[in-house]
Formats: C-alpha cells, structure tokens, sequence
C-alpha cells in the first residue's frame, strides 16, 4: 500500500507520529513521508534521531513542513501530490483546552475543516483523523471538539463521490507511556524522591493501549477503510491505582479529587452506537447512519453485529490487568 506512496502526518513529531514514520520506514518503501507541524525544534530533534536510527538513505525519504492547520493555504500547499493523510494534529491536554477555549477551537474544529478541505481539493487518496475516548459523551472542551472534529471527517465522505477521497477516524484512549500521560508523571515524581502518588479517585479506569496497538490500528484503517468508519481498538481495563501499585509496590496513594472535565470510567462506544457497530476480530467498527452510507459500497466484509444497548466502557470491561500485569507491561514500554 505503502511502496511509492506520499504520506502525510500533521502533528506529526508527536509520540504517534514518531511511531507512525518509524513503522512505515521500517516496513515499506514510500516515495515521501511529510512531517507537518509548527515546531521547528520538534522537527529538528525527530531529524537527528531518525538520521541515528535509520542512516542518510532512508532518512532521505523524509520531509519536514513548517506549518500550522490552522493555515489553509500551507495545508493545500503541502498537501499537492500527497497520497495518504494521517491527522494526529490537535491540543490535546484537557486543562489546557478548558483555559484557553478559542484556541482549542482554531487548532481541533477550523484545523479539521482545513484538513478535509484540502485533501478534497488535491484529490488526497485516503484520510485517517485521529480521535479519542473523550469525544465520546464530552464533558469537556477537549472532548467536544474532537466530537465535532470526528463528525467533520465522517461527513465530508458525503462530498467525495464514488472515486474521491475516503475519511475515516480511529478512536483510542490514552496511549500507555506517551508524553503527558500518567505513567511517566508517576515516574517523575518517583525519580524526585515522592513517596506518596497523586489518584483523582480510587474508583478511576482507563483502557491501556501502546503506541503499537495505535499504529497498527491506523494502517488498518488506512488500508481497509471505505469511508466514514470509527475504528475502536479492541484493549483490557486497568484501574488507575494498580498503575501506582505496580510503579511503587506497597507505596502510599494521596487521593486529590476528580479535576474539571475527568471521568471516572472512559467509554469508547456508546450504547446508541451500538446499532451500528461491527466486531473484527481484535477491533470494533461504528458505521454511520447516512443517506451516502450503503452496504455494497462501504460495509467491510467480515463483521459480527454487536447487540444493542451493549457499550464499550473501561468500568465495565471484560478484559483487565491486575498490578503484576501492569508492571511487566510498564517494563516493557518504550517510554517517549
């Protein structure tokens, strides 16, 4: 799929994109790999780690755009003979969205309609968005742009016709041992001589999934997609303090109350998706419920229909990680 291809990835010195052009390198032979984002020491630091990793031939395939979404013109600009669009670009932490709405707002919903704008008007091959489980039921800003954001993407297969671009999302939750997340923080604090860990509430959950697990989800949907699913990764539950009993046995936790726009359990399929959501193997598929949408053309072969009122909830799960599971899963990271 990938062999002579022109691949895109805004935000892409992230900790996905970073995965992203370290698999597609390590496994395919691409014309081009743009890196599109608006940091240049990112960028610069992501070029100097790569030209380490992989030597100057490979490197050679590798691009890097100044450039913010938010700039229509440098999208359309960048995007001329692009073949696949990964969209991971977004502010994604959750008190700074609450504080700084608007800008939220620019970047996750106006930076959305310039990504499909622009991959209509090149004739893009494909466009995979990148959401999260927060979009799912938001209860804050961060979520209910990336609400707003998915429905953009699935929209816009309306305007493409029968040979134009396809668009479609994966959605994941925290991916375990990225930058900002909670295993990391945990391990800071350890480093600095903490001997009690912070936890919100005792009850909290989360789905664990590694970079891996999101990568691989995302070529799926890259390969698979027929326009306008919402891919879910299939992922066990784990609860927030047996993350602090597996990175600090027999330690102390401080319980500091639930912050503004946190959930107890994350939900990544609701039960009024589950009518239209489809099981493959170690995924899940949510349809959408469109005029454009029809079987024959957009249905993936292959799908078991998931029962009604059935939801995806890291509370109540069936698949889960005790302390022991966790900590040999932690050792095993490649913390970023």
């Amino acid at each position: 799929m990938f062999t002579d291809a022109s691949i895109l990835v805004t935000g892409g010195t992230g900790s996905f994109g970073k995965a992203f052009t370290r698999h597609v390198l390590s496994n395919y032979d691409p014309r081009r790999i743009i890196i599109f984002s608006r940091d240049e020491f990112k960028q610069d630091l992501m070029q100097k780690t790569f030209l380490k990793e992989f030597g100057p031939e490979r490197c050679s395939k590798l691009r890097f755009f100044i450039g913010d979404v938010r700039d229509a013109d440098r999208l359309r600009r960048a995007f001329k003979g692009v073949d696949y669009v990964v969209h991971a670009a977004a502010l994604k932490q959750v008190p700074a969205c609450e504080y700084n709405p608007f800008e939220a707002i620019k970047t996750n919903i106006h930076g959305a309609q310039n990504v499909i704008d622009a991959a209509l008007d090149r004739d893009v091959k494909k466009v995979v968005a990148l959401s999260t489980d927060k979009a799912v039921n938001p209860i804050n800003l961060y979520g209910g742009t990336k609400l707003v954001s998915d429905k953009l993407f699935i929209s816009a297969n309306a305007y493409t016709g029968r040979q134009g671009t396809v668009f479609s999302v994966v959605r994941y939750g925290n991916v375990s041992g990225s930058r900002g997340s909670v295993i990391p923080f945990f391990q800071q604090l350890l480093e600095q001589g903490k001997t009690a860990l912070p936890i919100t509430d005792d009850r909290m959950t989360r789905f664990w999934m590694t970079l891996d697990d999101a990568v691989d989800l995302v070529v799926k949907a890259l390969n698979e997609s027929r326009g306008g699913e919402t891919y879910v990764h299939k992922n066990p539950s784990y609860k927030v303090v047996d993350i602090a009993e597996a990175l600090n046995p027999g330690g102390t936790i401080d319980l500091i109350g639930v912050r503004e726009g946190e959930k107890i359990h994350e939900c990544m399929i609701t039960r009024d998706d589950s009518i239209r959501t489809y099981e493959y193997g170690n995924y899940y598929i949510i349809y959408p419920n469109f005029s454009w949408w029809d079987t024959k053309r957009h249905f993936t072969p292959g799908g078991t229909s998931i029962e009604a009122d059935w939801e995806y909830n890291s509370g109540t799960n069936t698949m889960w990680l005790s302390a022991d599971d966790l900590a040999s899963r932690i050792a095993k990271l490649d913390l970023v």
